[in-house]
């Protein structure tokens, strides 16, 4: 019954203008931006929500910095133009992992279990693929399996980066992830910089 901007124009009234007010909002914030800035809203924060980000938006409170959503990610995403097979059954984490890559140069292409995986990049071009990113939990084979049977394939391309994303992150996890043969682990919740590291330190450095 009442939307965020009038929420904090309540809030504001009740307990004053010492406490910060974060909008969270998977939209366009430039046609509100005036409205809520003048209603008490302290900063933006885009969704889906991920840790970075958050940790941004808390830091520029915290330290007095411009807002997060006017960060700098230039350097982070200008990777050379590429190509990853994402192995992912959730159509969800697929929209978010796709959206994580947008404003890059890197293409993606989805593979809905490890089965699909492991037939998509056994029927590719040598070197079609610049590296995998390998969901664990998926019907019909999981990542694990998948990260296996690829090593084993017969193609000078076989030994490509693959980076598991899951959110089992026990040290023992992450143990199995490199005794299938992925390079890297990297839990869930994605961070999006994370990533972005991960990116540049095995396939856009």
């Amino acid at each position: 019954d009442m939307n965020g901007v009038e929420v904090t124009r309540r809030i504001r009234k009740e307990v004053g203008e010492e406490a910060p007010i974060i909008v969270l909002t998977a939209y366009d914030w430039a046609d509100i931006e005036e409205e809520a800035k003048e209603a008490g809203v302290t900063t933006f924060c885009s969704k889906p929500l991920f840790f970075s980000e958050l940790r941004d938006c808390l830091n520029s409170i915290i330290n007095g910095d411009e807002d997060c959503q006017e960060g700098d990610v230039s350097e982070q995403v200008n990777f050379a133009p590429g190509r990853i097979l994402l192995a992912e059954d959730n159509d969800l984490n697929w929209e978010i992992a796709e959206e994580l890559l947008s404003e890059t140069r890197v293409e993606m292409e989805r593979a809905e279990n490890g089965k699909i995986c492991v037939d998509m990049f056994q029927n590719s071009e040598i070197g079609y693929y610049d590296g995998i990113l390998m969901y664990i939990r998926m019907p019909v084979m999981n990542g694990y399996e998948a990260a296996r049977a690829i090593r084993s394939l017969k193609r000078e391309d076989a030994g490509l980066p693959i980076i598991a994303m899951t959110a089992d992150a026990f040290s023992d996890d992450i143990q199995r992830c490199l005794d299938s043969g992925m390079d890297e682990h990297v839990p869930k919740p994605i961070d999006v910089k994370l990533i972005y590291e991960m990116l540049r330190k095995y396939l856009y450095n």
